[in-house]
């Protein structure tokens, strides 16, 4: 009778088993290296306005040597470092990219790891990608091609990052394929190499669910950017129409900020979980026409909510219109310095 009833219920297991056509699924897990990469990153600053400007200091910043000694003892981390390739490469193919600049690429590079900062240098500002991306497809991969073999004798602490913001008529659908191909371009000499991968529509969270990676991939962290509310962040920005109209907008770090700010990161940490890919915050930060005490309520509740959800991340930017340092006085605005690196 016993062996009856172990066999029955044996039997109704097997059974119900063989019902369930849809199983649980479950997360992926972050492999560790690209754990170990985000937090070889931490807590870092863009220096902006220098070389993805057209030429270096046309924009008004010029990178000197003490600015990585003063980026590192005052506690960060890392650095990124945007860059304008495709300002200084052939008008044909194959695209060759000016030796002069890559030595100058170089050593701002070296003067980074020096001072012991790890490195992102990206492709930022290709206009022309974002508008023809099918007729500067083969300049694109043809200059990450070049990027990766110059630079490819680095060790861990150099990271890449395909494309700033992805926009225009560089769709979503498009990028996913782009990026695909720029991480195989890369890989050929940099198979171990990390690689940070924007998010599409101006590499917002908003557009987080749109990217798809390639399967399999390991070395990928995926990088966002953040300016909300962005009537806020670009108050007065000349480059943006309308924008003296949002003069005045404050931010004060009441509870219903806090809670759509809030809400904006756990859905992206909800996204990454179930992808399996570790999360950096590669820009955020609000222009100097904002009140200051409205940019410190901000920018601390944005790089308190980023280290809450388990992002690096990087401040825009060093030394220009976002700015947290002077480089005239040589001094940090230490209350934007304060919001980002808190005492412990």
């Amino acid at each position: 009778m016993r062996f009856l009833l172990f066999t029955f219920i044996y039997f109704i297991i097997i059974f119900w088993a063989g019902c369930d056509t849809n199983p649980p699924t479950y997360p992926e897990p972050i492999p560790e290296i690209d754990q170990m990469q985000n937090k070889l990153l931490g807590r870092g600053v863009n220096i902006g306005n220098a070389l993805e400007a057209p030429n270096e200091g046309e924009w008004g910043v010029t990178i000197q040597p003490d600015y990585f000694e003063k980026i590192a003892s005052a506690g960060f981390t890392s650095v990124r470092i945007p860059v304008r390739w495709s300002a200084h490469c052939s008008p044909n193919f194959p695209y060759k990219i000016e030796t002069s600049f890559l030595e100058r690429i170089r050593e701002v590079i070296d003067q980074a790891l020096m001072n012991r900062l790890a490195v992102i240098i990206n492709m930022h500002h290709f206009d022309e990608l974002y508008s023809s991306p099918e007729e500067e497809r083969v300049k694109f991969l043809n200059l990450w091609q070049q990027i990766a073999e110059y630079f490819s004798a680095y060790d861990n602490r150099l990271f890449f990052e395909i494309l700033n913001e992805p926009n225009g008529n560089l769709t979503p659908v498009k990028w996913n394929t782009f990026l695909a191909d720029a991480i195989n371009t890369v890989r050929v000499t940099n198979p171990s190499r990390t690689i940070l991968i924007g998010t599409p529509e101006w590499g917002g969270l908003s557009s987080i669910d749109e990217l798809i990676l390639p399967a399999g991939e390991k070395n990928i962290i995926v990088t966002v950017h953040y300016y909300q509310p962005f009537n806020f962040t670009h108050q007065g920005a000349e480059w943006i129409n309308g924008s003296n109209n949002w003069l005045g907008i404050k931010w004060s770090s009441s509870a219903a900020e806090l809670s759509v700010m809030e809400e904006h990161f756990r859905m992206a940490s909800f996204w990454a979980k179930s992808q399996g890919v570790a999360l950096n915050l590669g820009e955020f930060g609000s222009y100097r026409k904002a009140d200051i005490q409205s940019r410190v309520n901000w920018t601390a509740s944005v790089r308190s909510f980023a280290e809450k959800y388990g992002m690096s991340w990087h401040y825009w930017e060093f030394c220009a219109g976002f700015g947290i340092y002077d480089p005239v006085t040589g001094e940090y605005d230490e209350r934007l310095l304060g919001a980002l690196l808190p005492p412990a």
